[in-house]
């Protein structure tokens, strides 16, 4: 597949045109963020682990039942994803109380969750991301109710997929963010699943094993990514 001209560059990643008008490439940059870019680094191998780390990860929800984006990986830090007409949301579940909830709500981190908590974020990046609710997203067209109703139930068919999965190789998922698109009218999984966009903590320790190791500057952030994919059975060789 030919790559051609940058669609978008992110924070972390960039997606290309291919010659499938249907088909882009998403290439898995080593730039790591965090505070709405005040705090950007380059760590090494950081694409190629993400990349390979979002691949295993998709196909484990494609088994499920969960269609996603993903077509194929392309090379180490490069990946093939469908075309999708992307939804301006985030879906967040939290398992675990941690990060921005604790802040806002006056709460502990670690308290377990039950039910888990869903919350929605507008993709809105001058206006740091702010949490709307259903009503916001009616009345200003970001998604069609039954798009909105689509997204809820995949997000928490995912919860139950991969709880499970990271629980039986001991971590826990604290919590994740998930965004979706639009393909062929059917509401899809788009972006990514990697350490950048989830917390883990180990199980028994309740050690952090993904991006809060940049943010709270505690080190070896892709040596923990790295040790997350080799307790799945991630290979990154």
């Amino acid at each position: 597949m030919e790559k051609r001209e940058e669609l978008y560059k992110g924070k972390a990643k960039s997606v290309y045109k291919t010659d499938d008008p249907n088909v882009y490439v998403m290439l898995y940059r080593n730039d790591t963020s965090a505070f709405d870019g005040k705090k950007v680094e380059q760590l090494d191998r950081k694409g190629m682990v993400n990349n390979k780390f979002n691949a295993f990860i998709m196909q484990k929800l494609e088994a499920a039942g969960i269609e996603t984006h993903f077509i194929k990986l392309q090379n180490d830090t490069e990946s093939l994803v469908r075309k999708l007409q992307m939804l301006p949301l985030e879906c967040v579940v939290r398992n675990i109380s941690a990060g921005s909830i604790c802040r806002r709500l006056g709460v502990q981190e670690g308290l377990d969750l039950n039910p888990p908590t869903f919350e929605f974020f507008l993709k809105n990046d001058a206006l740091g991301d702010p949490m709307v609710n259903e009503y916001h997203i009616r009345s200003f067209g970001w998604a069609d109710p039954a798009h909105v109703e689509r997204m809820k139930e995949l997000t928490f068919k995912v919860n139950e997929v991969l709880k499970q999965l990271f629980l039986d190789a001991g971590m826990l998922l604290v919590d994740y963010k998930l965004e979706f698109g639009l393909y062929e009218g059917r509401v899809m999984l788009g972006d990514e699943f990697t350490p950048d966009g989830c917390r883990l903590w180990d199980k028994d320790t309740r050690k952090k094993l993904d991006k809060d190791r940049f943010r709270q500057g505690l080190g070896s952030v892709v040596e923990s990514y790295e040790e997350v994919g080799h307790r799945l059975g991630v290979k990154f060789d």
